[in-house]
């Protein structure tokens, strides 16, 4: 499939308050003839889009959301598909990719940039203090698109490996079981002591926090929602004046208070 001078800019929009809304994001926004997006994703950026053509979905329609975009492009529109947090992170950079794939995309017209955003996870990070100092990994709890199996075995490897843990999608009202027998898989690994942070709607209106231990994390699983990290430290994670902080290097003696 051919197409004319169409462009789609894979924009990632930061945690939802316009002041970590990249320049670089701002301006791809104000250069696309269509925004395509969810619609919360919408609603956080009304007021930079005013004018454009709109469409927008409801969650579980990303592949719908991305033959939209890549049918505008195609038609020579420029698009922008936008995503909280950072589009290449869980977000909309892969559903995009694959319909273009399966229109044998010849990787050139149309033209594809990525514009990053702040992830949900730095942003979670952020406001925890540093738990991120170390060698950490993010695993998604939802299994609507990947087994639980092989998740329960991602988590058994970041357990293994001493990894912080940054856990995304951790909770909806479908899934009650998979944080906590996440938990109990990462307990295995290490002490029941391990500082754990929540965060929800991070840098948003409502913003939540909560830090807690491996062990009372089972307590404080029903704040935990959708729109929610916990992030899980390692075992020279600490917390100190209500921050979270994992150290720059096993050789550092963290203080835990």
């Amino acid at each position: 499939m051919t197409a004319q001078s169409g462009k789609i800019y894979l924009v990632g929009i930061g945690p939802g308050d316009p002041q970590y809304l990249t320049p670089a994001a701002s301006n791809a926004l104000a250069s696309s003839d269509v925004i395509v997006g969810f619609r919360a994703y919408i609603d956080q950026i009304k007021g930079l889009i005013a004018g454009k053509e709109v469409v927008s979905m409801e969650l579980g329609q990303e592949l719908e959301r991305a033959s939209a975009a890549v049918d505008s492009a195609y038609a020579g529109k420029t698009v922008a598909v936008v995503s909280s947090g950072d589009a290449g992170i869980y977000g909309m950079s892969g559903p995009v990719f694959r319909v273009l794939t399966d229109r044998d995309w010849d990787g050139q017209s149309p033209a594809v940039e990525t514009v990053p955003g702040v992830s949900a996870m730095q942003a979670a990070a952020a406001v925890l203090g540093s738990p991120l100092m170390q060698d950490f990994c993010a695993i998604s709890l939802s299994d609507l698109l990947t087994p639980w199996e092989k998740i329960r075995g991602r988590l058994e490897a970041a357990g293994q490996g001493d990894f912080v843990v940054a856990l995304y999608n951790p909770r909806s009202q479908k899934r009650q079981t998979q944080l906590l027998e996440a938990r109990e898989i990462l307990l295995k690994h290490r002490p029941g002591d391990t500082p754990v942070g929540i965060v929800g709607d991070a840098f948003r209106p409502g913003q939540r926090v909560t830090i807690t231990t491996l062990q009372d994390l089972e307590q404080a699983a029903e704040s935990v929602d959708m729109v929610t990290i916990v992030v899980i430290g390692n075992s020279t994670t600490y917390v100190h004046s209500g921050k979270v902080i994992t150290p720059r290097g096993y050789e550092e003696k963290g203080k835990r208070s």
